[in-house]
């Protein structure tokens, strides 16, 4: 493994062979590759195996409720939009406990990265069905098997206007660093879908399955086409690998827009008022 400033010796507390290590590695080559500073970056979670993540990163993080990630994520951003701010964590986290929030900020548009480790099962729960689990699937709760529709967070994600949109899989190390690295350069929201097996509670999606039933978006298909993301964002067994979607114009982010950032780009913290100001505001 290549060595970062990213790198924190902790004991993690993952299962031997789990996706989310590969997952971790990949994030600090892609950051440190971009020479981002830790001191620059924020990382937000929730709750979940997945939601660990940055405590075992050697930056600033905020780990909080399930399904928050992304709402405080984006709160940071506004605060210090001099940032670079990442939410992370599970399928549960983000499109189950979070679904309200994966919505709402994707209408807003805020300058961060979205990454979502999708293993089609609660993992820090010990198994039981997630949001992205496909029907069908049987676990200790659902012992006759799923019998919902998979949620499917890309077809969400563009139907509401998200301005990148991208899919991979932990076992393809090269397009997984491309693709964050794409989407920290990315000025928008950006959402990273990514494939990254339970080895303990799901032994139906494994390394073996994702790999066998996935596929890389030709170089030639055309991320800028709306409609044909959407028809792409459907696909299953295989699912495309890849940016399916990415607006070429600059969609404005919230914290462009906000009155609070038109006559003053300081961050919030950097902010002061007065005790006739705050008296002003009260009234």
């Amino acid at each position: 493994m290549k060595k970062t400033r990213f790198d924190f010796a902790s004991e993690i507390a993952w299962c031997p062979g789990c996706g989310n290590f590969l997952l971790l590695q990949l994030l600090k080559e892609s950051l440190e590759e971009l020479d981002i500073k830790p001191t620059d970056l924020v990382i937000s979670s929730g709750i979940g195996q997945a939601a660990k993540m940055p405590q075992y990163v050697n930056t600033s993080f905020f780990n909080g409720l399930h399904g928050r990630g992304l709402s405080v994520a984006s709160a940071i951003k506004m605060a210090n939009p001099n940032l670079l701010v990442i939410a992370e964590g599970g399928d549960g986290d983000m499109y189950g406990e979070g679904g309200n929030h994966f919505i709402h900020n994707i209408r807003r548009n805020p300058n961060v990265v979205h990454l979502v480790h999708n293993n089609m099962v609660y993992g820090l729960t010990q198994g039981q069905a997630s949001p992205t689990s496909p029907k069908g699937f049987k676990t200790p709760i659902q012992t006759e098997g799923v019998i919902l529709e998979p949620f499917n967070p890309l077809s969400v994600a563009i139907s509401l206007g998200a301005p990148f949109v991208a899919r991979t899989f932990v076992g393809n190390a090269e397009l997984t660093k491309s693709l964050i690295k794409q989407a920290i350069q990315y000025n928008g929201y950006a959402l990273i879908d990514i494939f990254d097996p339970c080895v303990s509670f799901n032994k139906i999606n494994t390394f073996a399955w994702y790999k066998a039933n996935t596929y890389v978006l030709d170089e030639n298909y055309d991320s800028s086409d709306k409609m044909q993301a959407m028809a792409k964002a459907f696909e299953s067994e295989p699912f495309p690998l890849g940016i399916l979607y990415k607006r070429e114009d600059h969609k404005p982010t919230i914290e462009e827009q906000h009155p609070a950032y038109a006559d003053d780009k300081r961050p919030l913290y950097e902010r002061t008022r007065t005790a006739e100001e705050l008296a002003h505001l009260m009234e």
